[in-house]
């Protein structure tokens, strides 16, 4: 399974634009994946250009290890969340770019047997780290109908959380994730819709289960902490609710939430900027990708000392 982790990334030649690799430069990719992305940052690094590379995922791992091996000692992968990356990486810190390219992966959807396609049979799992305790079916047979609920409208934003709600708690425990499809097909009453009728309500379970907002509010807490000035963070975002989260938090270290003088200068010079004020959208810069369509690169720079403010 190692080798369909070779897929071309997500806005690579965007991702690369912004974090604009240098020569001997440090680089964090919290989100290894495959590699790819790590890949393409190594060979415009130069020879002493370095990445380390986090990911939940053995697979993952093992799949970005075996791409990189030319790499030698240039490239370090570390089994790991993203949310811990001061005490993972921190010894390399400060970084010149952190990349975070958030969701599940393609290689994740499309093998059954990981549980997270609403379009194959396979166990009710979902889990981005095998090793984790809780995998989806445990999780829904936990749930009452208030925190079923509360997941499909928070993580999902889906409109009829509580008929779904309630024919999921009633068909526990859940094996089989085309049993579990129909149920939310069946329950939710869409009819013709342009998407599958579980599709929100698969991604919540999956963003629940691996606690997808908090490692993702935590990581965001401490990326800007381990840039070097000058340096770059880049996140790539799938939806509007990891979009919402990275905009608001690179909004308020950029100065623009904050509190101006009468002429709209920020009182406090912000240490950090938007290169891009909206981001970069994948519809437009990776328009030949079929994963970018709903993606978005935000970026964040940390100013250096010396430039004017």
């Amino acid at each position: 399974m190692t080798s369909d982790f070779s897929h071309r990334p997500v806005l690579l030649e965007a991702t690369l634009d912004v974090l604009q690799p240098r020569a001997g430069g440090q680089y964090l990719d919290g989100t290894l994946g495959g590699g790819g992305h790590s890949e393409a940052i190594l060979e415009a690094a130069g020879a002493n250009g370095f990445v380390v590379g986090i990911d939940r995922d053995p697979t993952a791992l093992a799949a970005a290890a075996a791409r990189l091996e030319r790499f030698g000692d240039r490239f370090r992968a570390i089994r790991g969340t993203f949310a811990d990356m001061e005490t993972i990486a921190g010894e390399w810190a400060p970084f010149d770019g952190i990349l975070l390219d958030l969701g599940v992966s393609s290689p994740q959807l499309d093998h059954p047997e990981r549980g997270f396609s609403f379009r194959a049979e396979g166990p009710v799992d979902m889990r981005m780290d095998p090793s984790q305790e809780l995998d989806a079916s445990g999780l829904l047979d936990k749930l009452d109908e208030r925190g079923l609920v509360d997941i499909l409208r928070r993580f999902g934003e889906e409109p009829r959380a509580r008929r779904i709600a309630r024919a999921i708690l009633e068909g526990r425990p859940w094996t089989s994730t085309l049993a579990l499809a129909q149920c939310v097909a069946d329950s939710s009453g869409y009819r013709n819709s342009r998407t599958h009728p579980a599709t929100r309500t698969f991604q919540a379970i999956r963003m629940a289960v691996n606690d997808e907002l908090g490692q993702l509010e935590r990581a965001l807490d401490i990326a800007s902490s381990l840039l070097a000035p000058g340096g770059r963070l880049g996140v790539i975002t799938f939806h509007s609710l990891e979009d919402r989260m990275v905009k608001r938090k690179f909004r308020a270290l950029s100065g623009e939430g904050g509190p101006k003088d009468p002429y709209g200068n920020p009182l406090v010079a912000p240490r950090f900027r938007l290169p891009h004020r909206k981001g970069i959208s994948g519809k437009d810069a990776d328009a030949g990708h079929p994963r970018s369509r709903s993606a978005r690169l935000r970026i964040l720079e940390h100013i250096p000392p010396t430039s004017p403010q």
